[in-house]
């Protein structure tokens, strides 16, 4: 029996990808930049698909993908994935909420630092 393959269509670590595949688990495939009908021709064979912020997962996309499960937002939101499709095809949408929480805390610090050190005052 083969490994459930899984589409990559944003950019992601590789340390991610190299998780994902350890021990044969899954079958990864990475391809970025895809237009909307180029994803929706790649798809049909995955049962998950992982993406960011850039690719729309669009009714299209989802009813061409016969085999998917899951899809995966490696971020925050799930904006660009029609839920309602995805749902009606028993497609689960997930994402990782907490995702930017240092990134958000360390951008908060620092405009705190450059308000106590009058930095965008000085920089006029």
């Amino acid at each position: 029996m083969s490994s459930p393959k899984v589409f990559i269509a944003d950019s992601i670590s590789q340390g991610g990808i190299d998780e994902l595949t350890r021990d044969g688990a899954l079958e990864a495939k990475v391809q970025t930049g895809l237009s909307e009908t180029q994803l929706a021709e790649a798809i049909p064979d995955f049962a998950a698909l992982i993406i960011r912020s850039q690719t729309k997962v669009t009714a299209k996309i989802l009813n061409a993908a016969k085999k998917l499960r899951v899809v995966g937002r490696a971020g925050v939101g799930v904006d660009n994935v029609d839920v309602e499709t995805a749902t009606r095809r028993g497609v689960v949408v997930l994402n990782a909420p907490g995702a930017n929480t240092i990134s958000t805390a360390e951008h908060a610090f620092s405009l705190l630092l450059s308000l106590a050190r009058n930095i965008a005052r000085a920089d006029a």
